[in-house]
């Protein structure tokens, strides 16, 4: 079976977020299982491209509106990652050096499309899958069988997967123009509200979707940012699957991104060399317990509630713990962290932006990983953080109520469930109390390693999915 994934994004090529880790991983298992996997994705002006070999496979050209644009699709030459990668180039549109955040991005992702559906028609490639990945790769069903350029690949078996229905990329009618030629009596597939809205359009023309997390496919049937009538009606294709993680990049034994390796037989050393390392740098007692927070600075991930929650708990335990935070984005809570980080500098500390040895350092030194998400599709983070020992506190949302049980029910970390810094606050003074037993805390350590989170269950999952 002949699969293509279509993504923005791709662990080690261009990350923004989970989007990437699943899409650097998923494909690489489905290899090792048998299946013949590859991943298409934009070009980025990114050090990827120029510390590897490429060539180019494909070289045309497309027109958007009144405009004709270049194509040339790269493919990497070695397999480094475990499965074919192909970059697709168009100068103008794609060949920046960031993936989202551009005025014209509408354009760029209809243009990612059309360019990789016009490269393997005109070449006469035609897979037994296409799996899009959220809104960003939506418009593909619809393309290839109602856009006339598209004919040789009608009748492929389309997958669609929402990785976070909060983002549907809804645009104006006039954006229309850009899209290869169908007929006008078919535009209702892709209107919702009187819009273009590429993840209703995917929902509707796919043959199958998923979300990441059974937990949060039911959440999406009451809360989708208006297209809960839509999941209602194409409920018959509708599917859960909770993502894995990439055993092999994330293995504390192996990990060269730690200062010091362990695994779950002597990780209470391990974890104490590297907390021991990180508190130096960031000027923290290392005998207090860390907690940690990675991720971006939205209201999604509860990101808003962490300046009160770092200062309530600081304040209320009089210092008896240290918090770091590795993320970005919001500028408002950016700078309340800020102040935050001169107010309480001997127990708090914070670096902005997205550093990936950081976050495997942060998974590997924490005692426990705070997650305060108002939303959470699948959720990463706290599969990381059991892997390298660290105790999650989640919210009990979406993925994280498939993953993270609390141990009062003999789980693995610890729940609240209103997205308020309140909860948050009594489970980081539960989880203090849990820290001061020294049993019950090497228990869950050990507990938390032993657990088996990677990709075989999943990509067997989406197996059956294609063969729906």
């Amino acid at each position: 079976m002949k699969i293509f994934h279509l993504s923005m994004e791709c662990y080690p090529v261009a990350k923004v977020g989970g989007l990437a880790d699943v899409v650097g991983a998923l494909p690489k298992y489905q290899n090792q299982m048998g299946l013949d996997a590859s991943v298409i994705m934009p070009w980025y002006n990114k050090p990827f491209f120029y510390n590897h070999d490429f060539e180019v496979v494909f070289d045309g050209f497309i027109h958007q509106s009144f405009n004709m644009y270049q194509v040339q699709v790269f493919k990497e030459k070695s397999n480094v990652l475990g499965f074919d990668l192909y970059l697709v180039k168009i100068p103008g549109l794609l060949d920046r050096e960031s993936v989202y955040g551009y005025w014209d991005e509408s354009q760029q992702f209809i243009a990612f499309q059309h360019g990789v559906l016009h490269w393997l028609s005109a070449m006469q490639i035609r897979p037994d899958v296409f799996h899009c990945h959220d809104y960003h790769t939506g418009l593909v069903p619809f393309m290839i069988d109602n856009c006339y350029e598209f004919s040789y690949l009608k009748g492929v078996k389309t997958i669609g997967t929402i990785h976070n229905g909060e983002y549907q990329g809804s645009m104006d009618w006039k954006m229309s123009s850009f899209l290869p030629h169908f007929d006008g009596w078919k535009s209702g597939i892709l209107d919702w509200n009187g819009r273009i809205n590429p993840m209703a359009a995917m929902i509707k023309s796919c043959n199958a979707f998923n979300a990441v997390s059974g937990g949060y496919l039911q959440e999406l049937f009451y809360s989708f940012q208006g297209l809960e009538p839509l999941m209602d009606q194409e409920r018959q294709k509708a599917f859960g699957i909770i993502n894995g993680i990439d055993m092999e990049v994330w293995d504390p034994e192996k990990d060269e991104m730690l200062k010091f390796n362990y695994n779950k037989d002597y990780a209470e050393e391990g974890k104490w060399e590297n907390k021991r390392v990180i508190c130096a740098e960031y000027g923290l007692n290392p005998n207090l317990p860390l907690f940690g927070f990675i991720g971006r600075f939205a209201g999604e991930k509860g990101a808003d509630l962490l300046p009160e929650i770092v200062e309530r708990s600081i304040q209320e335990t009089n210092g008896a713990l240290n918090i770091i935070v590795l993320g970005s984005g919001n500028q408002d809570i950016e700078n309340k962290l800020k102040e935050l980080q001169y107010k309480f500098n001997v127990n708090f500390a914070i670096d902005l932006g997205y550093k990936e040895y950081l976050s495997h350092q942060i998974y590997a030194s924490a005692d426990f990983l705070l997650m305060p998400s108002r939303v959470e599709p699948c959720g990463l983070n706290q599969m990381y953080s059991m892997r390298y020992g660290t105790v999650p506190i989640v919210r009990y949302t979406g993925g994280l109520r498939d993953t993270v049980q609390d141990i009062s029910s003999g789980g693995s970390g610890l729940n609240f469930t209103n997205a308020g810094a309140e909860d948050a606050v009594h489970a980081i003074k539960r989880a203090l109390h849990i820290y001061s037993q020294k049993n019950l805390m090497k228990g869950l350590i050990y507990n938390n390693m032993s657990f088996d989170f990677s990709w075989e269950k999943s990509a067997k999952n989406y197996e059956n999915l294609y063969n729906y």
